[in-house]
């Protein structure tokens, strides 16, 4: 009997021995992959809160425009008002106020909010002199590149006053020529071909406030909206202009606007 045992205590201490490992191999396969899927999911979680291109016009060469820099084009005294650098447009009448100065290459920044459900406006870029000349209030400049400044609400106003599909135009930053200002907008394409339609839905409904940052260059405008691009053209004619602020029938607020001149 005594010899039997000490005969199967090896087999004995190899089986335990073997068990122990597997278990142990069992629980070190788990924690990893359980630390793999975290650090997978932390790096997610970051890239998602990173905005792309997202600036804050600070550094050098960048300024700030204010009230000063702005002249009313076809609007009333109290239809802009401003409180530092933010702008508070009652949007009535439809009409722009203009920067002072003309611009051609440049890198524009601006948050926006609409105040209510449907607002519409916008800026222009690049809007000359002569399509502005002897505007009367309710009109728009007849030159420019404009970068659309819509709410989402929009399109069901818009539907449901016209019983017409709004198809042709988008609520996350379209870009289009304006009068007899020239583009060859970049695709995704409106129906008619005449607007450069986002790639991506981007922008935030009212109250929210949206951040958009336009890089025009040589006749190429591109358009960021929230930190990522969506829309834009080149061949532009013209391609040097005023910055336009769009007045069109709702409230509107803008702040921080801020441009970089480049060469």
């Amino acid at each position: 009997m005594l010899v039997f045992m000490c005969n199967t205590l090896p087999l004995l201490r190899r089986t335990v021995l073997a068990k122990l490992a597997r278990s142990l191999a069992l629980a070190s396969c788990v924690w990893l992959a359980g630390s793999t899927a975290a650090v997978a999911q932390d790096k997610v979680g970051a890239a998602a809160e990173i905005p792309r291109a997202f600036l804050d016009g600070t550094g050098p060469g960048w300024r700030t425009l204010l009230e000063d820099d702005f002249e009313l084009v076809n609007l009333q005294e109290n239809t802009w008002t401003w409180e530092g650098n933010l702008a508070k447009c009652t949007g009535l009448p439809v009409g722009v106020e203009r920067t002072k100065e003309q611009f051609t290459n440049f890198e524009l920044m601006a948050e926006w909010r609409h105040l209510s459900s449907g607002g519409n406006s916008g800026f222009f870029i690049w809007a000359s002199p002569a399509g502005m000349q002897d505007l009367k209030p309710g009109s728009l400049p007849q030159s420019g590149i404009e970068v659309q400044v819509l709410d989402h609400g929009y399109t069901e106003k818009y539907e449901s006053s016209s019983g017409k599909k709004g198809d042709w135009f988008s609520t996350h930053g379209d870009i289009f020529p304006v009068g007899t200002s020239r583009l060859k907008p970049f695709p995704p394409l409106s129906p008619n071909g005449n607007r450069s339609f986002p790639s991506k839905n981007l922008s935030r409904p009212t109250p929210q406030w949206n951040h958009y940052y336009v890089r025009a260059i040589n006749g190429e405008v591109r358009l960021w909206v929230n930190g990522e691009e969506v829309s834009g053209g080149n061949g532009a004619e013209p391609a040097t202009g005023h910055i336009c602020l769009e007045s069109e029938g709702a409230p509107v607020e803008f702040k921080n606007i801020r441009i970089r001149e480049l060469p």
